[in-house]
Formats: C-alpha cells, sequence, structure tokens
C-alpha cells in the first residue's frame, strides 16, 4: 500500500470521488481508467497527480496504427547500418544494446524513481493492443527479442489511461483497470474552476460567461461542443476587452465566438442561433 495521497493540485480542481479512486488505484497499484468527452480534464489529471507528489510524468499518446513494441521499445537497424557502412560513429555495431531506444513504457519502466504513466486515448488502439498492453503492464516486464534480454520495472509507476469513449474496450480491459467517467462540469463546478485559474475574476463577468457558455454550449446539433479550456480562454479574451470585462455587455452581445467553436458549421449555427435570440 502506498501511504502517498493525492488530494488536488494547484490548477486542478478534484472532487471526492475522483480523489478516492485515484488513491485507491495508487494503493492496489492498478491502473485507473478514466473516461469523458473531450475537455473534461482526464488528461490533466496525470500532470496534476505528477505535480502533485512530485513524480516524473511520461506520456504515451496512442495512435491508432500502434504497435505495442513501439510503445516498449525500438531497434534502430537503420542507425546500425549506417553506422557500419560509414563507421563514423562512437556506437559498437557489433553490440545491438547501442541501438535499443526505450519507448515510453520502457522508460518508465527503467526509470530510477516511480513516476506517472498517462497512456493517452487508448480507444484509438486495436483491442489485441489494448489485450496485450496491460498483460506487460500486469507483469511489470517484458523481453527484447533482438538482446534475449528481459527488462523489468524498478518502480510500479502510476498508471492513468484515458479513453474518450469513441471504441468500446474488451471486457478482460476493463477488468484489470479501476474506473472512473469524468463528468463535464456543472455550472457551480465550472465557477469554482475558473476561480482557480482567475481568483481576480469580476463575479458578474464570470456568471454572465458562464451562463452564456452552457446556452452555447447545449446548443442542438454543435458537432465539438466547446470544453473548458475554451472557456478559460473566452475568459481571457473577454477580459481583456474594456467592451466586456464587467459582463454587462454579454447580456445583449457574444463576441468571440471563434475562441469556442472550432468547426466551421458550430461557429455557422452558434451565430445564426444568437442572431434569432434563441438562448437569451
Amino acid at each position: 500500500m502506498n501511504p502517498t495521497s493525492f488530494t488536488g493540485a494547484a490548477k486542478y480542481v478534484l472532487d471526492q470521488e475522483l480523489a478516492k479512486i485515484v488513491n485507491v488505484s495508487m494503493a492496489l497499484e492498478m491502473p485507473l481508467l478514466l473516461k469523458g468527452e473531450p475537455g473534461t480534464g482526464k488528461t490533466m489529471l496525470a500532470h496534476a497527480i505528477a505535480e502533485t507528489l512530485r513524480m516524473p510524468l511520461i506520456i504515451l499518446n496512442v495512435k491508432s496504427n500502434m504497435k505495442l513494441v513501439e510503445a516498449l521499445y525500438q531497434y534502430d537497424t537503420l542507425t546500425r547500418l549506417n553506422d557500419s557502412r560509414f563507421g563514423d560513429s562512437n556506437r559498437d555495431v557489433s553490440n545491438i544494446k547501442e541501438y535499443i531506444k526505450m519507448g515510453k513504457i520502457g522508460q518508465a519502466f527503467v526509470a530510477d524513481e516511480r513516476c506517472v504513466l498517462l497512456i493517452d486515448e487508448i480507444d484509438k488502439a486495436e483491442t489485441e493492443f489494448q489485450d496485450d498492453m496491460l498483460d506487460v503492464l500486469d507483469q511489470m516486464q517484458f523481453d527484447i527479442m533482438e538482446t534475449d534480454e528481459t527488462v523489468r520495472a524498478k518502480h510500479r509507476p502510476v498508471i492513468v489511461i484515458t479513453s474518450n469513449a469513441k471504441k468500446d474496450l474488451s471486457d478482460p480491459f476493463l477488468g484489470r483497470c479501476n474506473f472512473h467517467h469524468i463528468a463535464f462540469p456543472d455550472p457551480k463546478m465550472m465557477r469554482n474552476i475558473l476561480t482557480v485559474h482567475f481568483p481576480k475574476l469580476d463575479r458578474k463577468l464570470a456568471d454572465n460567461a458562464i451562463g452564456a457558455f452552457y446556452d452555447l454550449r447545449n446548443m442542438e446539433g454543435v458537432e465539438k461542443k466547446p470544453a473548458t479550456r475554451e472557456l478559460i480562454n473566452w475568459i481571457r479574451a473577454l477580459a481583456v476587452d474594456p467592451d466586456f470585462k464587467d459582463g454587462e455587455r454579454l447580456k445583449k452581445e457574444i463576441p468571440y465566438l471563434g475562441v469556442l467553436f472550432k468547426k466551421s458549421g458550430d461557429h455557422q449555427r452558434s451565430m445564426n442561433g444568437l442572431a434569432k435570440r434563441r438562448f437569451f
């Protein structure tokens, strides 16, 4: 059992249930699987854990065509071939170890101190990758075929796995993780988040901006809903505009829609909706 507990970070607002599942996952040494729509803070949680517990953070960004071996290690055959042809390197061409480079999981295993390993967007990978990866994480070791060596983890990392729920994960995968769904913040929680980022934010600006944000976010037909980061950037834009920094004008006009909406269709839809006064 790990006595170190996570209680949140300077700029990460943590609810009680999430804090509990983070700490029990560390205590049981199990991966924590986080699901939720983009912008709910899944990735930032791993950053917050690393910051608070003063651990290095290693990030594996999963790609759709990624093979597990890429996350474990890479054997640089091209460099070895060039070294053997041109002979202008200090490396020993006969020593294959000189050409083995650790992938992100491998880096977490060989690290001299315990780290946080973030495996981001696991739902992009094929089921075989997911299940084989958890086999490695269960055993805390993997083999390097080229050198017939086994790499064993010096320290078991704190493992955070995120999914945008775009594809179902296998039952064996789910059975080997602790799970938490991070819902999009409600207005009250969002107010707390803004207070952390903007301690001196004008109350009227915050209240009117949050109201407008949720009206726009809940607009019918939006493909990519604005997330927390868009709201934070929107607040920054409003706060430096003398016409909007007190929030009163937001009742009549909503500027900088391009900060909130990043797709042409959503941007046009929001402008059309506002022109019809659909929301206010």
